[in-house]
């Protein structure tokens, strides 16, 4: 491929140069660039400005980079994106132009340039992160499944990071029902990661959309996805953790969510689960507590962050929204045989010596009768030898 010629490029071409320059230049991070973009208009006129008229507004290193021509590296990655701008379903929206997200461009450290995979519509509705720990509880993952998918069918576009676990059943309740959902990966658009999520990521694509601030070719850095959090938030109008340890990305997710003027949510869980001591940090702090998908709708229909987009939220399908995770109704409908031994269990981790003392039972009766719930979904082992039912509401 060779390289192109930035004077000489179309319009379109020329324009995105110049955005790509911008965002490559070093020592411009996301907010001297939008200072720079409010004093001056657009990237070309950046560059078409003197040093002292430069040095008004950055420090005398960054004015001297601004004036420095393209590189090569930034001539080849404008090849690579055009060529990648060439294919069905891939977008590139600067901030401040038509299609930008209208939250996301307010915070005070927004991505100069988006590239979008899918359907960008899907990120003109109201929109709810949800987020939480890769090394998911079964627990953990079924709330987020199904609170996605209630949320979802209410019309919420659900956002979350493609991530193992939460984020990736956040995504899949939320493909159930007609509100989208978006993916917001700390790759280039066109890589999938992590590599078990490929098939998922395919899916968003063609149902959703696919969110990255990094350009095409971008490998999975590890600084990159702590920083990506910051645009999980941005597009949503809340967050909703659903599980997390003490030391979690979410948190920092929901903390920037709290700093941006978003709603923050968390879902309650045992007093001795390690991934539910995170979520009740936050409720401590200010986060709401919901136990329903409702409390969650209920709480944004307050917002002023969805005011403007009120008309597009269709009435909640109650049938979803009024389910509560430890639901008695939902408990008795779809309880296993073996009632005796999930009340045993109760709603806390246990441990087998404490459930052969409830039940009178035999070590080798228990061992089959924890067997059969477990293949049955009904119940995970954590470490330890812990044993924990799993709710299914």
């Amino acid at each position: 491929m060779q390289d192109t010629d930035l004077s000489a490029a179309p319009a379109r071409s020329s324009s995105l140069a110049a955005w790509l320059r911008l965002e490559r230049t070093a020592g411009i991070g996301p907010r001297t660039a939008a200072a720079l973009l409010d004093a001056f208009g657009s990237p070309d006129a950046v560059f078409a400005a003197d040093y002292s008229a430069l040095a008004a507004h950055v420090h005398p290193a960054q004015a001297h980079a601004l004036l420095q021509p393209p590189s090569d590296a930034t001539r080849k990655l404008l090849d690579a994106t055009l060529d990648w701008l060439a294919l069905p379903g891939h977008h590139v929206v600067a901030l401040g132009e038509p299609g930008y997200p209208e939250l996301l461009a307010r915070i005070p450290d927004p991505p100069l340039l988006l590239y979008i995979r899918g359907l960008p519509h899907v990120l003109e509705g109201p929109c709810l992160a949800v987020v939480g720990s890769r090394n998911a509880s079964a627990q953990g993952r079924a709330n987020a499944l199904a609170f996605a998918e209630a949320l979802s069918g209410a019309g919420l576009c659900i956002v979350s990071g493609l991530a193992l676990g939460i984020d990736a059943a956040a995504h899949e309740g939320a493909l159930r029902r007609c509100g989208g959902t978006v993916a917001v990966v700390g790759t280039g658009p066109d890589l999938a990661y992590p590599a078990r999520n490929r098939d998922l990521c395919e899916r968003i694509a063609l149902e959703g959309c696919i969110v990255s601030e990094y350009p095409v070719g971008t490998p999975p850095l590890p600084g990159n996805f702590p920083k990506r959090n910051r645009i999980i938030s941005g597009l949503a109008a809340g967050v909703l953790v659903v599980e997390a340890a003490v030391r979690s990305g979410s948190l920092i997710t929901a903390r920037q969510a709290a700093e941006q003027g978003r709603d923050v949510f968390a879902i309650p869980g045992s007093i001795h689960a390690a991934l539910a001591k995170g979520c009740h940090m936050l409720i401590r702090e200010g986060a709401k507590l919901v136990d329903t998908a409702r409390d969650v709708l209920e709480a944004l229909a307050l917002s002023p962050l969805v005011a403007q987009q009120a008309a597009r939220l269709p009435p909640p399908d109650m049938s979803l929204t009024d389910t509560k995770i430890d639901n008695s109704a939902a408990r008795h409908s779809s309880m296993p045989a073996d009632a005796a031994l999930l009340d045993a269990i109760g709603h806390d981790p246990v441990e087998p010596d404490i459930l052969l003392a409830r039940l009178g039972c035999s070590p080798g009766e228990l061992a089959a009768r924890l067997l059969v719930l477990e293949l049955s979904g009904r119940l995970e082992r954590l470490p330890g030898g812990l044993i924990q039912r799993i709710w299914k509401g």
